[in-house]
């Protein structure tokens, strides 16, 4: 059978990726792979360009060849490709932990550290190698033959499970929707959520309006919705999923979590740490689990004393105004934008105008352009995995192409929520390869609707700058080798820098005046719009500085002071954190870590 994965040149054939094509394509290169390692602990040559670039090479190819797999699954999932790419998982796990875990190997990088030659190499070089070698230690090279075995093990199961979480949470969020027919339920929405809506309900072809749980429909029912029944049956939905209160009890995450940390914890302790925090650690640039909780503890003294006021404000605001008399979780956005509205006389909906995608991409175009002194150009008949990903070059001031990426902005069906950067392939560099760093550029915005653009609030378009700080930081690198170009290499505590800078810009008369312009008018944001928005940088910040040190929190204690039996202790630690450090306690049905993919998924 022909198969598109292995003869694959250059950019991903999309269109021809079948899910029958996936499993013999992994079978075929992890063969070739083993075969190729062979071959070259045989030759003897522990060199960089005897040991190293082929490894380089032979890693690059499996990289490239997974990549568009990986990525279909998060964007375009469905059941047949899930299974195939469920059924590679085990045999990567296998494949990576087995090559950790080769002695011979090893050995012949130990014999490059220890040669004449290795003085000689440059900086990135040597940490390509001194990287590998931690990554020996930190796959159990220096265990006994059935530590080994276990840990191996180990590593397969929690690969299962990790994408068994994300499986759960990606259909119990498709799963729900509630189909509105009375227009009355939905006032308070602005003319373009509206929009939205029905656009979601002639999809499904049904009168009305649908609300679903992706999150541009999520936001806007829990910001601008009059109704509060209405609020607390979205909250309440969104809240539970993928838990023993969702709908369905075989997507309930909970087993999941206490099983994805006892096997962390147990493979921590195989390799010799106290717990799996100081097993995360080792990359990245805190020194210990106590520093980590110093710090955070640290921040949220400073900011309870903001948050606590920022709350007894709106609580004042919802009860004279609103005829709120008790904030409910579910009250907490909607009485937020209305006390927003009030005090500085800005609704997120009156900003989006102002932010038509086009032109929002030129304006981050224009910016990079500057900064970097690069240009852009959309390229067209690029083949795809949905109609709506654009592609883009990116040239430098002497035209040489220097990078390219895929775009995806908006929700959907079958696309994993959130917002984030991948590779495609990384940058590479030798006498035999000369590779550009390619990316997946991925959001989940407002869509075209109602015969607009897509018009973004501003918390998109900075959503949109973040990703592609991280997408700047793996095409521009001037790294040559794959495992440290990019964000590679980089202590994990310090790869969001690139994004948080180009965040920062978003704020900035200068910039925006680049792209922020009327999606009809093409008239400027105007100055009492902008001083508007300034004004507002800093508004809740103490309690949305509160509710990530939360998150921190569990995330670091529930790795930290890991407890034998089920995992209910989980949820013991989250209401631990919350006694800790929030001023604002969600109701006891609340379900967060069901959901929360970035630490167990």
């Amino acid at each position: 059978m022909s198969n598109p994965l292995l003869e694959m040149q250059g950019l991903p054939p999309f269109s021809a990726i079948r899910p029958e094509h996936v499993e013999p394509a992994i079978d075929q290169v992890l063969a070739d792979n083993r075969r190729a390692v062979d071959e070259i602990l045989a030759r003897g040559e522990y060199s960089w360009t005897g040991l190293i670039e082929p490894l380089e090479r032979i890693d690059d190819r499996l990289g490239r060849i997974w990549s568009p797999v990986r990525h279909m699954n998060a964007v375009v999932n469905s059941e047949a490709l899930r299974k195939a790419y469920n059924a590679c998982l085990p045999k990567l796990s296998d494949y990576g932990t087995e090559l950790g875990q080769r002695e011979d190997l090893h050995g012949a990088y130990r014999q490059l550290k220890e040669s004449p030659e290795y003085a000689e190499l440059g900086e990135a070089q040597r940490k390509v190698i001194e990287d590998a070698l931690l990554d020996f230690h930190l796959n159990g090279v220096d265990l006994a033959p059935e530590k080994k075995q276990r840990l191996k093990a180990i590593q397969q199961r929690l690969a299962e499970l990790q994408s068994r979480f994300e499986e759960h949470l990606l259909d119990a969020t498709h799963a729900w929707e509630k189909h509105v027919e009375d227009a009355q339920s939905l006032k308070g929405l602005p003319e373009t959520a509206r929009d939205l809506l029905a656009h979601n309900a002639r999809q499904k072809s049904l009168d009305g309006w649908l609300i679903n749980l992706e999150f541009p429909s999520y936001y806007a029912v829990m910001t601008h919705a009059d109704d509060r029944t209405l609020r607390e049956t979205v909250y309440t939905a969104y809240v539970t999923r993928a838990s023993e209160l969702g709908d369905k009890r075989e997507w309930d995450n909970g087993p999941l979590m206490g099983e994805i940390l006892a096997l962390r914890q147990e493979a921590a302790g195989l390799l010799g740490f106290a717990n799996y925090a100081e097993r995360s650690l080792v990359r990245k640039m805190a020194r210990s689990p106590q520093e980590v909780l110093d710090f955070l503890r640290d921040l949220a003294r400073r900011a309870r004393p903001a948050a606590e006021k920022e709350l007894e404000t709106l609580q004042a605001f919802a009860r004279q105004e609103l005829g709120l008399n008790e904030l409910q979780a579910w009250d907490l956005g909607y009485a937020a934008e209305k006390l927003k509205q009030s005090r500085y006389a800005l609704s997120s909906e009156e900003l989006k105008p102002y932010f038509p995608v086009d032109r929002v991409l030129d304006g981050l175009f224009q910016l990079t352009s500057r900064l970097y002194g690069v240009r852009f150009t959309e390229v067209k008949d690029v083949d795809v995995w949905h109609p709506d990903v654009r592609f883009f070059e990116i040239r430098d001031e002497a035209g040489k192409l220097r990078a390219q990426f895929y775009l995806d902005l908006y929700a959907r069906a079958h696309k994993r929520g959130g917002a984030w950067m991948d590779e495609c392939m990384s940058r590479m560099q030798t006498a035999e390869v000369d590779q550009i760093p390619v990316a997946y550029m991925t959001c989940n915005s407002n869509p075209p609707v109602g015969g607009r653009p897509a018009l973004f609030t501003h918390d998109e378009v900075i959503t949109l700058f973040h990703e592609f700080g991280h997408g700047l930081h793996h095409m521009l690198t001037r790294i040559d080798y794959p495992s440290v170009s990019g964000i590679n290499g980089v202590e994990w505590d310090a790869v969001e820098l690139p994004s948080q800078f180009m965040e920062n810009w978003c704020w900035e008369r200068e910039p925006l005046d680049l792209f922020a312009r009327h999606y009809e008018t093409g008239e400027p944001l105007p100055d009492d719009l902008y001083d508007k928005l300034r004004a507002t940088k800093t508004f809740q910040a103490g309690m949305q500085t509160l509710r990530q040190v939360e998150f921190a929190l569990f995330d670091m204690r529930v790795h930290l002071e890991y407890r034998d039996g089920g995992s209910g202790w989980i949820q013991q630690i989250l209401d631990e954190v919350r006694d800790e450090v929030a001023v604002v306690r969600p109701p006891a049905f609340n379900r967060f870590q069901y959901g929360f993919s970035h630490i167990f998924a």
